[in-house]
């Protein structure tokens, strides 16, 4: 037996269950993310705990480790990279990135490579030991360092040499080798303290930002625009006839000719009261349009005009604004994205990102 309301019907129980199944979906997309992010951070920091590397690493490796030197990380399958026109780097420096992007297989412009091997880490020097020869880097004599935002590629500035070179990874490896590279940098310089402290950082911020479980949707909630084929949109289309047929009508009356009109101007018959002389009277406030400036209709008061942002949005936005997928994981304020949907990233870092960008901000 179908669960109805007072009135009989079942429709507000359909649109209660099929907003809390979206609103699932929603949270377990973010949460999973989430989750990885916060996984990634924690084996990094293990990571920079644990990691020592043994001269027995480098058995088998065609290079000669010096007294003391020790193997912490190889990668095959690394490219030797040389720039044409030399630039300044800047210095090397301990930044762990908080959450590096997509990298894809390409050189930058004015990068070749001119040759391909093994790229190993010790705790003394980076080397690629390639089909050509072997290229050193030594962490005491780095006065340059750059990681490609854009590509797996790594440039270095030493002492003893005029170009700038470094090293061409696969994507998959980038982040790994980039962060083994600042521990062992760390290392040289005996910082590795301030690496962990870093991570510690990352590490609350991200449990900070950890998204909440969605409230969930009642039958009381549900909207007559709900019921209807197109939801708000077809309340706004038929609200927006309502003005617009009127006024069609109105310009559509049969044009008036001289004897129509010098009969309007006679002198009224009895009982009928004579046209009003002197401006028109003020619309009564009844008549006065909901300042919204493009916003639609909703009873929390929400519009494009302006006032104060809205960092709280109420439970409700969702039913009156179209919502972005993970609208709930947002930690900004309320924005209109240029697609048309509502996210909650403004004042944020990309916000409405995968969204075309912000259009206007959402006030209360």
């Amino acid at each position: 037996m179908a669960m109805t309301d007072s009135t009989g019907s079942t429709w507000r129980y359909t649109w209660a269950r099929q907003q809390n199944e979206r609103r699932r979906r929603a949270y377990r997309t973010v949460e999973r993310a989430w989750r990885r992010r916060d996984d990634e951070l924690r084996r990094l920091r293990a990571l920079a705990v644990g990691l020592r590397g043994t001269a027995a690493a480098g058995v088998g490796l065609p290079l000669a480790l010096s007294p003391g030197e020790a193997v912490l990380w190889t990668m095959p399958g690394a490219q030797l990279v040389e720039v044409r026109h030399t630039a300044v780097l800047p210095a090397p420096d301990l930044v762990v990135e908080a959450e590096p992007g997509p990298l894809r297989h390409r050189l930058p412009d004015g990068v070749r490579a001119t040759d391909a091997g093994i790229a190993v880490v010790t705790n003394r020097r980076l080397v690629l030991v390639g089909g050509r020869g072997r290229r050193d880097w030594a962490y005491g004599r780095m006065t340059g360092l750059l990681h490609d935002p854009a590509a797996p590629v790594t440039l270095i500035q030493v002492l003893d040499r005029r170009q700038t070179s470094g090293v061409l990874l696969p994507p998959g490896a980038a982040a790994e080798f980039r962060f083994v590279l600042t521990l062992a940098f760390a290392d040289a310089i005996e910082q590795r303290p301030a690496v962990l402290a870093q991570l510690d950082e990352l590490i609350a911020a991200h449990a900070e930002s950890a998204p909440f479980r969605p409230a969930i949707a009642t039958p009381a909630q549900a909207r007559l625009s709900a019921r209807l084929p197109g939801g708000r949109r077809t309340v706004a289309v038929a609200a927006a006839l309502t003005l617009v047929v009127p006024a069609v009508l109105v310009e559509s009356d049969p044009p008036v000719t001289p004897e129509v009109a010098s009969a309007a101007t006679a002198a009224p018959g009895p009982g009928v009261t004579p046209p009003r002389t002197g401006p028109p009277p003020s619309p009564s406030p009844s008549v006065v349009r909901e300042r919204r400036c493009g916003a639609p209709p909703n009873p929390m008061g929400y519009d494009y005009c302006g006032g104060e942002p809205v960092r709280k949005p109420d439970h409700r936005v969702c039913d009156w604004f179209d919502c972005v997928p993970q609208f709930w994981a947002g930690r900004g304020y309320l924005v209109l994205c240029r697609d048309g949907a509502v996210s909650l990233t403004g004042g944020r870092p990309k916000p409405c990102a995968g969204h075309d960008g912000v259009r206007r901000t959402v006030y209360r």
